[in-house]
């Protein structure tokens, strides 16, 4: 039987395949911008570690609209996550109404960040929280309608419960309750990425459980030994520490272990603000309110490429970044913690360390969002922060931020009530060469003068000049450098063998 079928002949095949990539070129050389190689790699100069963490942040978040029930399919069974429902509940007790919609507004950011979907928002006009229910009686009463009409299964209050305000909240509304400052720790917990700042975020935490652990049941039942029915045993030990002593003698424990990791934590922080104390080199750290823009910020002024999102207590870590200003001298920008409205004390005991920051720097530079609704407020929430860490007498450079989508006249009224101020945009640049010559003003100057005539053997004291001192002339000779200006006392000193 005689085969009429082509012979297959790879040396063919291979030769009718040899003209594509010659298309390919003449493709890209007639213009067509579009067309892109697949295997082309991206520039990894490009990707910064803030936009690794970014990407990381938003793989773990959560879907709204999805729900736990189970469905059957073709014999699986898939269950759904589901953001969980809340309903926020608020007590007015002084200021303007203005003041309290903005409050119960960023608890409802606070509560989208931390992961839930909010269904609804109830204040009440008091002088006083209920000490008993935080709200009146009716109140409760109608929140718990709430609850059980949207189906909701958290209850957040703005603002610190009281363990028994807590206890009685939830025996009354029968879902889970939480207030302001368990919202905002969870918040952290999320967050938290160094070693540092997870032990941090865990001693805030443990402090506040300490005073509201509940026991229910058996769990309150002594801890006792032998036989001991109607007060037998042998040589009447007697009853034994409770379950819920128990569990507070643990969390001292844990909490005393947490706080000898931070001390030796803190020594390496020391010693590197020691350091730049030593070698008298000005820092600057950026301060403001959470979410303003302060990452950011740092970003644009020193190419720090570190998490940028807009959310809530994005970053927790400072972090510090060496620059230098136009005429050569050196200082460090660091990047804080956001602060919050009634920001809770465990966090500023425990964050101590990390806010020394701020209150050992020379410069201030407090970041206001311009395009939010309270910007005064904000402010003031800031300055609370600042001289409960004794930093209000440290020189302050207001930075509003956000021109770009801010109001002109709210700018304006911002500039007004604070005369030392710039205004800028950190996501489109305008107003930064501003911003950084205001920085530079108000950086610390050197104030001993000298006049030396510097060998050229002597070039690190040269060096020195340039990076700590400020140079008003310099003039190359044939035995050296002549050079006049301002230094530290310091450098002063090692310049005094060469003064003329």
């Amino acid at each position: 039987m005689t085969n009429h079928a082509e012979d297959f002949s790879l040396d063919a095949e291979l030769r009718q395949t040899a003209d594509w990539e010659a298309d390919d070129i003449d493709l890209a050389a007639d213009g067509d911008e579009s067309w892109q190689s697949g295997y082309a790699d991206p520039d990894p100069e490009e990707v910064t570690s803030g936009d690794l963490d970014l990407a990381a942040r938003h793989e773990l978040r959560r879907v709204a609209g999805l729900r736990t029930e189970l469905e059957d399919i073709s014999e699986v069974e898939y269950r759904q996550l589901r953001l969980e429902r809340v309903v926020l509940v608020g007590v007015w007790t002084d200021g303007t109404i203005e003041d309290a919609e903005n409050s119960m507004a960023e608890l409802a950011l606070l509560a989208e960040t931390a992961g839930s979907e909010v269904l609804d928002a109830i204040y009440q006009r008091r002088q006083n929280p209920d000490p008993a229910t935080y709200v009146g009686r009716g109140k409760v009463d109608g929140i718990r309608e709430i609850v059980q009409a949207t189906g909701a299964d958290t209850v957040i209050c703005d603002g610190e419960l009281a363990p028994s305000q807590l206890r009685n909240l939830e025996d009354k509304l029968k879902v889970k309750v939480v207030d302001r400052t368990a919202l905002i720790l969870d918040i952290f917990a999320q967050h938290a990425k160094s070693k540092e700042g997870k032990a941090q975020v865990e001693l805030a935490q443990l402090n506040y459980m300490k005073q509201r652990l509940r026991g229910w049941g058996g769990n309150l039942s002594r801890q006792v030994g032998g036989r001991v029915a109607g007060g037998a045993g042998i040589g009447g030990r007697g009853p034994g520490e409770t379950k819920i002593e128990t569990d507070r003698r643990r969390i001292n424990d844990r909490i005393a272990k947490l706080r000898r990791e931070l001390k030796a934590m803190t020594g390496t922080r020391t010693t590197m603000r020691q350091e730049r104390r030593r070698n008298l080199v000005p820092s600057v750290a950026i301060a403001g309110y959470t979410n303003a823009g302060k990452s950011s910020l740092l970003n644009r002024l020193t190419g720090a490429g570190i998490l940028v999102d807009d959310s809530l207590f994005a970053t927790l870590d400072p972090t510090t970044r060496r620059t230098q200003a136009s005429d050569g001298r050196v200082y460090t920008l660091s990047d804080t913690v956001g602060f919050v409205r009634h920001l809770p004390h465990q966090l500023v005991e425990a964050f101590r360390s990390t806010l020394e920051e701020v209150a050992e720097s020379d410069l201030i530079v407090h970041v206001v969002d311009g395009s939010h609704v309270d910007p005064e407020g904000q402010i003031s929430a800031v300055r609370e922060v600042l001289a409960e860490i004794g930093a209000a007498g440290i020189p302050e450079l207001v930075v509003i931020n956000k021109a770009d989508v801010a109001d002109p006249l709210v700018v304006a009224r911002l500039q007004q009530r604070e005369p030392h101020s710039v205004v800028v945009s950190a996501r489109t640049g305008e107003g930064i060469d501003d911003a950084l010559a205001a920085i530079e003003a108000d950086l610390p100057r050197p104030q001993v003068e000298f006049d030396a005539l510097v060998p050229y053997a002597r070039g690190d004291l040269v060096d020195q000049i340039h990076r700590l001192g400020e140079i008003d002339k310099l003039e190359h000779t044939a035995d050296g450098t002549r050079i006049a200006g301002r230094a530290t006392a310091a450098l002063a000193g090692e310049l005094a063998a060469y003064a003329v």
